[in-house]
């Protein structure tokens, strides 16, 4: 049984290192030099990207930083001796950032009203100054495949757009590189593997205390999904790395206006009477012939 249990636990940190290696040479988001600033919030995705980071960095081709910076915002009951006694464990270099967002937060948003926007701006901002302090090169954060998925769903549903989070993206101040390595990695893989690495989860009792907030809406309905629908999840993330502006209708991101017919064939011309077909996805059909592929792929030279 035990032995089992450690296969598994091999299976999964690998097809996590996998992913994660993956997304770093697809976005390119790791160069040699680099001195990448890990935050970490002490819950179960930050803490699987510092780890898979660190086991990335002890076997990548090239040279590259890792520091851990938490912000402790003062919520009442924050453990604030669990994440340095961790770090500390295992050796990882780490900073601790205390700024009491909390009281602003809870003073200035009326009781019964969600928190998420003004604390990930005040929290934003915090992590900007303190990259700047430490000559970080980029800003690492723990969203998932999960997270940019519920990101495309709210803000079409809520926010009347079609965008989702970024892989890699410039911060809002022109000054940061922020990046999302675990970006391939599913919500239920880094469930189970902190589980298994039994990391020292702290909740945010700040954010999880809000009923009903649009997130946990959208989350739920995903969730429903990929358990009636196996692999839906993972057909939707694959739609925003395969975008045709020419089949939506943003006019400002593609000229319909003077879009005219021509006598030669118009690559991306619409099909507008012919049925859709859809294809089975060959990676799908083949995964666990290819399952070790991307470990050959871990943090390629720039």
């Amino acid at each position: 049984m035990l032995k089992k249990q450690q296969y598994n636990t091999n299976k999964l940190q690998k097809r996590l290192r996998r992913l994660v290696g993956t997304a770093i040479a697809d976005f390119n988001m790791v160069e040699a030099g680099d001195r990448i600033m890990v935050c970490l919030s002490g819950g179960k995705d930050s803490y699987a990207l510092l780890d898979i980071l660190r086991n990335l960095q002890s076997h990548a081709p090239l040279e590259f930083e890792l520091i851990a910076v938490n912000l402790d915002q003062k919520q009442p009951g924050f453990p604030e001796q669990v994440l340095p006694e961790y770090l500390t464990r295992i050796d990882m270099p780490f900073r601790i950032v205390e700024q009491d967002t909390y009281s602003v937060v809870k003073r200035v948003i009326a009781e019964g009203k969600t928190t998420c926007s003004l604390c990930s701006r005040l929290r934003r901002g915090v992590l900007y100054r303190v990259a700047d302090e430490l000559g970080a090169t980029k800003i690492a954060l723990g969203h998932h495949r999960d997270d940019m998925l519920e990101t495309l769903f709210l803000n079409m549903f809520y926010g009347g757009k079609l965008k989702a989070m970024p892989p890699k993206l410039v911060s809002d101040d022109g000054k940061h590189i922020v990046i999302r390595p675990l970006a391939y990695c599913k919500e239920k893989d880094l469930a189970a593997y902190a589980a298994m690495a039994d990391f020292p989860i702290i909740p945010c009792n700040l954010c999880g205390s809000q009923p009903n907030l649009q997130r946990q809406v959208i989350k739920e309905m995903l969730q429903q999904w990929d358990k009636k629908f196996p692999g839906r999840l993972e057909t939707m993330f694959r739609s925003i790395q395969n975008v045709q502006l020419s089949h939506l209708a943003d006019t400002s991101r593609y000229d319909f206006v003077n879009l005219k017919a021509q006598d030669q064939p118009f690559e991306g011309g619409d099909t507008a009477f012919d049925e859709e077909t859809f294809e089975p996805n060959i990676e799908e059909m083949f995964s666990p012939a290819i399952e070790d592929e991307g470990d050959r792929r871990i943090v390629s030279e720039s």
